[in-house]
């Protein structure tokens, strides 16, 4: 029997509405936008991205999250783990009386067909699928149409016999979600997290030679029994939705190149495939903050988003090329006028900075990334007004 599965809301989207606006919306940014995305008060001077915070599809999963929590009020609602990657907003899901399939203690075993299970937005692999269906619990999937879009073509690669080639993280949820999809339709991957993983590749390509030193780079980043002298012969370019998109687009040329010059002009459209799978809010998001560093005259940027974020961690990386750069995973990393906590590009932990913001006028960028919420980047405005007018 197949379990029933909500994919399209709960019915109670009214009900939830209010208790979404007081948890993550608010005015103030509200009268920012309408003030041309400029806030200014004593010294300080704050200007907003024009496209930050909250997407669609998080959006919506969190509603689907709440409305699944009002329907389903006398049974357990789970979700497998981490509904986005932003503390604030998974605490508040917990305050809501949700448990995680994740924590100690709770286990997919333990599941019955009263229980209801929440998919996140990056979805979840083919296999735990099938094992949440097994137990008969009632599931909600908040998977957000982006990341579908991608599984899609890694299927039709998979279907057509060509290797899907997945630029991302490896260890991500959302990259084992669309490398499931790829292996059970029955097609080989290989996941390259940058242009460096890349150039290895597309080497190996061109070239071959040194098989036991590609299968060790990429041990834990391929599908079980890859073969990159069968595998590599016809590939497909796909993406994390969240990375980089003009590495994403720059990696893929590097695979048509190498597929170019190992196979011939003639060869190439039986050889290679490629789509644009970067998601329309991330590159909105990319895009904003690039206009906003060439339009604006800046003292330094602030990135206001969870560390495990990929993409709030790409629009750091933007804003680190141009100006000094302060990626924070919450308001209270402002400790003081003095002093920062926060997280440097492409480090694992948080370090503290003196002498941040600095004396006189102070023009600061801001931006937050698709899983952040607008009532956070407000709290960073009133503790930068503070700060900065004490």
């Amino acid at each position: 029997m197949q379990p029933l599965i909500f994919r399209k809301g709960l019915d109670r989207r009214s009900e939830v509405a209010h208790v979404l606006e007081e948890s993550y919306h608010s005015e103030l940014i509200a009268q920012i936008k309408a003030a041309d995305y400029r806030f200014e008060s004593g010294r300080l001077c704050i200007h907003l991205a024009r496209e930050f915070g909250f997407c669609y599809g998080v959006d919506r999963a969190v509603d689907y999250a709440y409305q699944a929590r009002q329907r389903f009020n006398e049974r357990t609602v789970y979700l497998t783990g981490e509904i986005i990657h932003n503390p604030h907003v998974n605490d508040q899901i917990r305050a809501q009386g949700i448990r995680f399939l994740s924590d100690p203690g709770s286990s997919i075993e333990a599941l019955t067909a009263d229980d209801v299970v929440i998919l996140p937005a990056f979805g979840i692999p083919v296999e735990l699928l099938e094992r949440l269906s097994a137990r008969g619990c009632t599931l909600v999937d908040t998977t957000c149409g982006s990341v579908l879009n991608v599984w899609k073509n890694v299927r039709r690669y998979a279907q057509d016999g060509f290797t899907s080639i997945i630029h991302g993280k490896y260890w991500h949820e959302e990259t084992h979600a669309t490398a499931s999809q790829a292996h059970h339709a029955g097609g080989p991957y290989l996941v390259v997290l940058d242009r460096k993983e890349a150039q290895i590749a597309c080497d190996y390509i061109r070239l071959g030679a040194n098989r036991p030193g590609f299968m060790t780079q990429f041990e834990r980043a391929c599908s079980p029994g890859f073969d990159p002298d069968r595998d590599l012969g016809r590939i497909g370019c796909a993406n994390q939705t969240t990375m980089l998109s003009s590495e994403s687009l720059e990696i893929g040329e590097m695979f048509r190149e190498a597929m170019l010059q190992r196979h011939g002009e003639d060869s190439l459209h039986d050889r290679y495939r490629a789509f644009d799978t970067i998601c329309s809010a991330t590159q909105d998001r990319q895009d904003a903050i690039s206009a906003l560093l060439a339009e604006q005259r800046l003292d330094l940027m602030l990135v206001l988003g969870g560390y495990n974020s990929s993409n709030t961690c790409n629009l750091a990386r933007i804003c680190a090329e141009k100006l000094p750069t302060y990626h924070i995973a919450n308001p209270d990393r402002l400790l003081s006028s003095e002093q920062i906590r926060y997280k440097p590009i492409d480090t694992k932990h948080e370090t503290v900075a003196t002498g941040w913001l600095g004396e006189g006028p102070r023009s600061i960028g801001l931006t937050s990334g698709a899983s952040t919420p607008d009532n956070l980047v407000e709290q960073v405005i009133r503790r930068l007004d503070v700060l900065a007018n004490s």
